[in-house]
């Protein structure tokens, strides 16, 4: 069972992080994200300090299922904390980069009626 969410504890200036909770059995895991990983999520590099908890709520589904996924990947210990950095989301970045890149549906189908197969 993934991990349940938890609470935003906010952003450490010191450490450039957002700080947040998930609870696995009733036990609370502490995790925080780099702002650089949510920087790279978003592709945007403008984000202020005091915007980066509406940028971790922005992010929030995407960030808390990879925390949950590292923490049992890992067998982590309810002790350590799960951090993310902006390499545990590298296939994450990859699929949204290539969403982005997609022409919408209308311009899919006009090409298909276009293609043509040489054997």
């Amino acid at each position: 069972m993934p991990l349940q969410r938890g609470e935003v504890q906010g952003y450490n200036f010191n450490r450039m992080a957002v700080e947040f909770t998930m609870v696995n059995q009733g036990k609370v895991v502490p995790c925080s994200i780099s702002t650089a990983a949510m920087d790279d999520l978003e592709g945007r590099r403008d984000v202020k300090s005091d915007q980066r908890i509406d940028q971790f709520m922005r992010l929030r589904e995407i960030i808390e299922e990879r925390a949950s996924r590292k923490f049992f990947e890992e067998q982590a210990q309810a002790d350590r904390p799960v951090v993310l950095r902006s390499n545990d989301f590298s296939s994450t970045k990859r699929l949204l980069r290539h969403m982005s890149a997609l022409p919408p549906k209308a311009d899919i189908r006009r090409r298909e009626r276009h293609v043509c197969f040489v054997p």
